[in-house]
């Protein structure tokens, strides 16, 4: 088992953090937010007062944080992870959702000081961290993944090598870029059924067998009621919420731009977003766009 510091124990890295205790590693974990300090506590974890302190002794570092600036301030500056660690030499996992540009930088300058570094972002949701069924897209060297696979096996189901450092990052954004033009598909396709007379559960029960399948229509249908577990029969309460979604599509918009890949649907698609949240449903999961788009007119 591995003594593990973990930076961010939010809605996502709290219940990760909680399932490697359960998994029998020794997880030492700090966080602004002392609510999320007290659960990581009563899950059985022990509660650092500092980032610093967190990752004394760790054979594995791992960080959750909101973006990329949180990601280059914690490794990068005197006093960062990096340079509290470069003796001990654990290997550092970064499960953040960052631009691929900032993954990069910080896993050269890890490795210049002689450490190992993986950017593994995750897809999965709360629930999926709560469950322990995320799945990890994987950039790094082969040898680094093979190290922290076992690891990330206890936070999730899904373990994928994606490839050289910021491959994971590359992988996460393309597939919440999908995601995102999906849901407005689906969401689009239910409002027009809706209009044509259609009952929802009919459409959903033969679509989900058509080609218009997709895990944001089958497993995640953000019109209420043909999927129980949906967030859709919440009042949208997340699972992804909208903001989010909006932070991840941007960085699609940022690497796409510096690729020179057209990307015209996720553009239309981040400006259905980002009203969303204009509008104060930030908060909410980003299937709320289909409530937001069943209150336009058509022009």
């Amino acid at each position: 088992m591995a003594t593990i510091g973990f930076i961010g124990l939010g809605n996502m890295g709290g219940p990760m953090a909680a399932n490697l205790v359960k998994a029998g590693h020794t997880v030492s974990g700090f966080d602004l937010n002392p609510a999320a300090l007290d659960a990581l506590g009563k899950a059985g974890g022990k509660v650092a007062k500092s980032a610093a302190e967190a990752v004394a002794g760790a054979s594995v570092v791992i960080t959750m944080l909101p973006a990329g600036e949180h990601v280059r301030d914690v490794y990068l500056n005197q006093g960062g992870l990096i340079d509290v660690t470069k003796d001990a030499h654990p290997l550092l996992i970064d499960c953040s959702t960052i631009d691929v540009e900032s993954a990069r930088t910080v896993t050269a300058t890890a490795e210049t000081a002689g450490l190992a570094m993986l950017d593994a972002p995750v897809s999965g949701g709360t629930a999926g961290a709560q469950n322990g069924t995320l799945t990890f897209m994987v950039g790094g060297t082969e040898d680094a993944f093979t190290r922290g696979k076992a690891v990330l096996e206890a936070m999730g189901k899904n373990i994928f090598h994606a490839g050289g450092p910021g491959a994971g990052q590359a992988v996460k954004i393309c597939n919440n870029m999908m995601l995102a033009i999906n849901m407005v598909g689906v969401s689009e396709g239910f409002l027009l059924a809706e209009k044509l007379g259609l009952d929802w559960n009919k459409l959903h029960q033969i679509c989900a067998t058509a080609t218009a399948n997709s895990w944001a229509l089958s497993n995640y249908c953000p019109a209420p009621g043909p999927v129980p577990a949906a967030p859709s029969n919440r009042d949208y309460a997340p699972g992804f919420a909208a903001a989010l979604m909006v932070k991840d599509v941007k960085l699609s918009q940022a690497a796409a731009e510096a690729a020179g890949s057209p990307t015209p649907l996720a553009a239309k698609a981040l400006s259905f977003y980002q009203q969303v949240v204009d509008q104060g449903d930030g908060g909410k999961d980003f299937s709320v766009v289909f409530r937001w788009l069943a209150q336009q007119k058509r022009h």
